[in-house]
Formats: structure tokens, C-alpha cells, sequence
């Protein structure tokens, strides 16, 4: 059963491959632009198998960047040249904050540098010492809400002491 679905997987991409190369040969004795999205269309495939398949890409950016024949007017239409547009504008907008973010990066690791550097930052064994009191001072206060915790337990324990006491007090005193 899964060989027969693998089998059927791979004929149709076969197929597909085929439709995207007859597509590619028709688009480029017509004449026309040669894009992914047209290529896609025209082979009645999604622009994903395109991107895929490596060698069908490639063929298709060939045959885009192909000197034109003569005679031939390159078409490009003006929606093709706004999706442009806008993925180059997006393109930008993710490489100015990436480099804002390295730029960041960079400066707090120089500012480090520098303040290591400069004598004024704590010396290493400063800072550890730093973060072993930290440390123990989190074990005092642990330690701290522990032993009030025992004092309560202890309090009460004694208060119910005092009672039993004061009940066996009663319970033995003669009459008046």
C-alpha cells in the first residue's frame, strides 16, 4: 500500500514537472515574460513546486534572463512591477531591523569591552562573590521563613499544652 502511494506521489510530480517544462518551452516561443507566478499559471501548478524543484527554478530564471530575440519587446506589467516593488520594500524593512539589532548587539558588547577594559567594571572574582552573596542571601530568607513557620508550630503547640494542662488541672482539684 505505501509503495503504490509513493509510486502514485511520484508520477504525479512527474507529471506536474512535465506540464511546468511544456509551459516554460510555450511561454518562450511566444514571446512572452517569463516569470514564476506566470510560469506557475501557465503549468496549472502552485508557485511552491517551482521553488521545490531546483532545476525547474533555475531553467525558468534562465529563460527570464535570456537576451531577448530580436523583435522581441520584454512585457512588464505594472502589477508585476508593484509585487516587486513591495517584496523589495519588505526585503528592506527585515535587513534595517536585523542590522539594528546587530548594531545593538555590537554596541553592548563593545560597551563591555570598554567598561572591562577601563578598570571601573568589578573584577571577575568581584562579580562571583557578588552572585555567591546573592545566593545566600536567598538561603537566609528561605531559612528565615522556615524557622517562622517552626515558631508558629511551636506557639501553637504550647497554647494547646497550656489547655490540656488547665483541663487536667480542673478535672483532678477537689470540688467546692
Amino acid at each position: 500500500m505505501t509503495n503504490s502511494m509513493i509510486d502514485g506521489r511520484r508520477a504525479d510530480s512527474a507529471r506536474r514537472r512535465e506540464r511546468v517544462l511544456k509551459a516554460l518551452d510555450t511561454l518562450l516561443r511566444g514571446g512572452q515574460d517569463i516569470t514564476v507566478s506566470g510560469l506557475a499559471r501557465a503549468a496549472k501548478v502552485d508557485r511552491t513546486f517551482l521553488y521545490r524543484h531546483r532545476d525547474l527554478l533555475e531553467r525558468a530564471h534562465a529563460a527570464a534572463t535570456a537576451p531577448l530575440e530580436e523583435g522581441r519587446v520584454a512585457a512588464v506589467s505594472r502589477a508585476s512591477l508593484q509585487a516587486d516593488l513591495a517584496n523589495a520594500l519588505d526585503r528592506n524593512r527585515r535587513l534595517e531591523s536585523r542590522v539594528r539589532q546587530l548594531e545593538k548587539r555590537l554596541s553592548d558588547e563593545l560597551g563591555q569591552t570598554a567598561w572591562k577594559e577601563s578598570g571601573l567594571g568589578a573584577a571577575a572574582d568581584i562579580d562571583q562573590l557578588q552572585r555567591r552573596i546573592t545566593t545566600l542571601e536567598q538561603h537566609v530568607t528561605d531559612l528565615q521563613g522556615q524557622l517562622g513557620q517552626r515558631n508558629e508550630e511551636l506557639e501553637a503547640a504550647r497554647s494547646m499544652n497550656r489547655e490540656l494542662t488547665i483541663l487536667i488541672n480542673q478535672k483532678s482539684a477537689p470540688p467546692r
